[in-house]
């Protein structure tokens, strides 16, 4: 994180060049929406006098008070390295305030601040390493995205196989440019996914970093000819895109979640932390997996988990404990998709883990075997849950949950919620080419 001043921004903006300034921020549901100003409005953006019309974004706020304004967080001054070397662009992520000054508690950013406060109240330093997949398909004459790929490459794949492989590498690139540390790269399990994973950071900056992420892959993806698409599940029959979390907390610069003495090397915090989790996890799903479409990839057969357990030996449980160990000691949450407002996804995942050290929740015991070769009877007497199967059914496990609810504070859990029934009312009520084709003959 840079700690740029006021007077740093105004005196890199002149030496940089740069003449455009994209202040941008995330809407509800993990839109980033953005105002651009010339170099000659900069100071004025940064004293936060930047107005715009919060009615104008969905699940912000009525006509009766539109009137919002933009606080640039001076520290993601960005310049844009895909822009021209002449005029150059730049971005600074910002808050969205009221106008009298006070935080606009419907801003996704905001959420998460408070429940990294919550966690510094306690001592701790939430660190978050997310792994962000994607699919890289072909377009149209027209430009427009289609689901087709001519790849047939699956993982670890590497070129000529692997047919985004130049893309991927440039993203990469991209992204080291604009500051970020790339651990890995490379093709996923599905013909034209992707993955590409970055460095721990605290909680705030890595959902700062997922947003940048994606716009700079759908960027660059477009500079080749594709269309970068972080939709869950966009093809039948193949592997979706999931954005497993990890995630670490940090006492006095210490990873409290080891324990060289436990079996499993984790401490009473991180257990209760997963305790937590589990506890909050199907509320915590209308969040982390946001879409009619997130479902269709949480079933069995394609290694997205569906069932509520943890382990620290296999992949087919909810929550995985990897085997770094040590300082690198984490818990990785396998559920969410790359669709989530990864804002609101860090905050739930944070609080309800937090709940589950304040209260000394207890998770249920580690599961080593691979869950999907149960029978329902056998995880029925393991008391082995599921998670929602529907979108519905997510947001009505999110209504019941006063805690996370709380967490994301009224105005944003009924503007959620209503968004997200009228969703799936739209969606229950439409007719698919599978049912046309399944039904219209036969019946």
């Amino acid at each position: 994180m840079k700690n740029y001043t006021k007077e740093d921004i105004l005196r890199l903006a002149e030496e940089e060049d740069v003449e455009f300034i994209r202040l941008q921020f995330t809407d509800l549901f993990g839109n980033m929406k953005n105002i651009a100003v010339t170099s000659s409005q900069l100071e004025k953006a940064l004293d936060n006098k930047c107005m715009f019309d919060g009615s104008s974004i969905e699940g912000f706020v009525g006509i009766e008070e539109s009137d919002m304004l933009l606080y640039p967080d001076l520290s993601t001054m960005t310049i844009f390295p895909w822009r021209p070397q002449q005029g150059k662009v730049a971005r600074l992520i910002c808050d969205v305030h009221r106008p009298n000054g006070e935080p606009f508690e419907g801003d996704p950013r905001y959420i998460l601040k408070r429940a990294v406060k919550e966690a510094e109240k306690l001592g701790y330093t939430f660190e978050v390493g997310p792994e962000c997949e994607f699919f890289l398909f072909h377009t149209d004459e027209n430009g427009l995205p289609t689901t087709q790929s001519h790849e047939k490459a699956t993982y670890f794949d590497l070129g000529p196989i692997d047919l985004g492989e130049n893309a991927r590498r440039d993203m990469v690139l991209t992204l080291e440019d604009m500051g970020y540390e790339i651990e890995a790269s490379h093709h996923e399990v599905a013909p034209a996914q992707h993955e590409i994973d970055f460095h721990y950071d605290e909680g705030l900056a890595t959902a700062d970093n997922i947003m940048t992420f994606k716009l700079a892959v759908k960027t660059i993806a477009k500079r080749h000819g594709l269309h970068a698409t972080f939709m869950p599940k966009p093809k039948y029959g193949m592997n979706g895109s999931g954005m497993h979390i990890n995630m670490s907390l940090l006492k006095n610069g210490k990873n409290i979640f080891y324990d060289a003495e436990d079996k499993a090397g984790l401490s009473k915090e991180a257990y209760y932390f997963i305790g937590g989790i589990m506890k909050h996890m199907k509320a915590m799903t209308a969040i982390t997996n946001p879409l009619v479409n997130s479902y269709k990839r949480l079933v069995p057969g394609y290694e997205a988990p569906v069932y509520m357990a943890w382990s620290a030996t296999n992949r087919s449980p909810l929550i995985r404990i990897p085997a770094a160990g040590g300082e690198g000691t984490r818990i990785e949450l396998r559920s969410p998709d790359p669709s989530a407002n990864p804002y609101l996804a860090l905050a739930v995942c944070l609080r309800a883990g937090l709940d589950g050290i304040i209260n000394k929740i207890d998770p249920p015991a580690g599961v080593d075997r691979n869950i999907f070769e149960m029978t329902g009877e056998e995880r029925r007497q393991l008391g082995i849950d599921e998670l929602p199967g529907t979108l519905d059914e997510a947001v009505r496990e999110l209504e019941k949950d006063s805690f996370i609810c709380q967490v994301l504070g009224s105005h944003v859990s009924e503007h959620y919620i209503a968004a997200k029934k009228k969703e799936w009312q739209e969606y229950r009520t439409q007719v698919t080419a599978w049912e046309v084709e399944q039904y219209l003959y036969r019946f």
